[in-house]
């Protein structure tokens, strides 16, 4: 038996039936006591998931990256070749070895995405330079910070505060430090070392990132790599005008910022880790005269990409050195060569800037005598809080020997420096926000007040939304910046209306706050 479905007219009506009243309708088409019509619903469009990234057999990139290694060997015997000419071999058989791989995988009946023989044959080139599966990490520019707590547990925190977890990047803890020593041995021109006598790490990747590790004294072994995606960048670029980039200063703060410069200020850049010192300060190093000499001392070199050493071809970079084996008579550890050591080599290079990337110990001392008798010097310190800095130079300058005390540190930092730019980093990710990095604070030092304390005014200070507005007007520098054409009395009328010129408003979850 068959049934046919049943459909009804408009009015409710079956098929064929006739009716003798005509249907008492408006001129609108609807009874005057029907119900409304039924508001279509829209269903929302599907999210469109990102296709899952492709899977990589490491055991298949370790079989092709020992064919490589043995192709490449036999390429460089009893030939003469410099590094340029090895890179492009390399790379020319690494494109062959994946490619005659993916081929067979191919005629098996298997083939492969496009995407994944490039996956592959990016993991074979990082196997065989050292780096392994970290590569993929370095490579993607999403990437801000890597928290490796061992082979498995890769953190990773993404631009805008957004965590996630990677796949290990090693199959054991031990080829995890494997991978962490080949890149203690390609770091730079200074030696670097994991091993038992030496269980911690501090290096540069070839990327530009910062890398710290540590074994055997930890439960597993650990890594951090901090990545610097902003190695290239000027005052105006961290004024707003890179929309990639946080807008950290005002146009109000980037020009007082670039005559303090060109006035030869010794400024020093504070805050919190990741707070984006490092980034300020090559910003104002892009200020630098492209043709003048100075000094650039770092422990691990950071500060200073492939285009800035192009743009600034009279730097003279040092990089700090680790000893090795037994301890001399002093406690250090044979051929440790330190940034306090490199300080007064500094002074003797005829040199009117130096530039220390971090000050984290005894180097204080030496970094701030070499300021009273140099112009443009700049470096960065740790510090919790701006009111904090003067006593973090104070702890780090008694760490250089019984000889300091409290009140000579104090003096000495008191004519060493002009400017202290305090950078902020606000972390509202646990809230649904971001994080958010500006300077809050630039202090005048004036030099040591009563009760020998230092003595400082705030130029600018923190407005309405935490970011830096002008306060006051400079005191003890102000002849100097009129020297070079800048008149802070422009910053009067910003004062009194306690405003800056921030060109684009700071969206945070906790609104508006008052200024501190």
């Amino acid at each position: 038996m068959r049934f046919e479905p049943v459909s009804h007219d408009p009015r409710g009506q079956q098929p064929g039936a006739t009716s003798t009243v005509p249907p008492l309708t408006p001129p609108n088409g609807r009874h005057p006591h029907a119900a409304p019509p039924p508001v279509a619903v829209v269903p929302p469009a599907p999210v469109a998931l990102p296709p899952p990234r492709p899977r990589v057999d490491f055991a298949v990139v370790r079989e092709l990256r020992r064919e490589l290694s043995e192709r490449l060997t036999r390429w460089q015997r009893g030939r003469e070749f410099d590094a340029d000419a090895e890179e492009v071999e390399r790379a020319r058989l690494a494109v062959a070895v994946v490619s005659a791989y993916a081929d067979s995988v191919r005629r098996a009946g298997t083939p492969m995405a496009a995407d994944a023989e490039r996956l592959l044959l990016d993991q074979v080139t990082a196997e065989l330079v050292g780096l392994g599966r970290l590569q993929t990490l370095l490579v993607d520019d999403t990437i801000e910070e890597v928290h490796i707590l061992g082979c498995d547990q890769v953190r990773i925190t993404r631009h805008g505060g957004g965590v996630d977890w990677a796949e290990p990047i090693a199959d054991s803890d031990d080829e995890l430090v494997e991978i962490l020593q080949a890149a203690a041995r390609r770091a730079g021109a200074t030696e670097r070392s994991l091993s038992t006598s030496k269980p911690t790490l501090d290096l540069q990747l070839p990327d530009g990132s910062r890398l710290a590790a540590v074994f055997l004294v930890s439960h597993r072994p650990y890594a951090v790599i901090r990545k610097h995606n902003t190695l290239d960048v000027s005052l105006e670029d961290i004024a707003g005008s890179r929309p990639d980039l946080d807008e950290m200063i005002d146009p109000l703060l980037r020009d007082f910022l670039r005559a303090s410069m060109r006035a030869g200020l010794n400024i020093m850049v504070a805050g919190l880790a990741g707070a984006g010192k490092t980034t300020v300060i090559r910003a104002l190093m892009d200020e630098i005269p492209a043709d003048e000499p100075y000094v650039l001392l770092e422990e691990s070199r950071e500060l200073l990409p492939a285009r800035r050493g192009q743009k600034h071809r009279a730097v003279m970079s040092f990089e700090s050195r680790e000893g090795h084996g037994e301890r001399g008579l002093d406690g250090r550890p044979a051929g440790e060569v330190s940034i306090a050591d490199l300080i007064p080599v500094s002074l003797r290079m005829g040199v009117l800037r130096i530039i220390v990337g971090e000050v984290r110990s005894r180097e204080i001392v030496p970094m701030l005598q070499a300021m009273t008798t140099s112009r443009g010097s700049m470096c960065t310190i740790h510090a919790r809080t701006p009111a904090g800095v003067s006593e973090r130079i104070i702890e780090l300058a008694l760490a250089h020997g019984r000889e300091m005390t409290v009140d000579q540190a104090r003096r000495m930092a008191g004519n060493a420096l002009d400017l202290i730019v305090y950078v902020t980093v606000e972390d509202e990710t646990a809230i649904g926000g971001r994080k958010h990095r500006f300077v809050s604070h630039v202090e005048e030092v004036i030099g040591v007040g009563e009760g020998n304390r230092i003595t400082t005014t705030s130029v600018f200070g923190p407005g309405p939304d935490g970011r830096a507005v002008p306060r006051h007007l400079p005191e003890r520098i102000r002849d100097q910046l009129l020297r070079v054409g800048y008149d802070a009395r422009l910053l009067t009328r910003f004062i009194e209306a306690g405003t800056g010129a921030w060109r684009r408003p700071r969206h945070t979850r906790l609104g508006r706050r008052p200024a501190s």
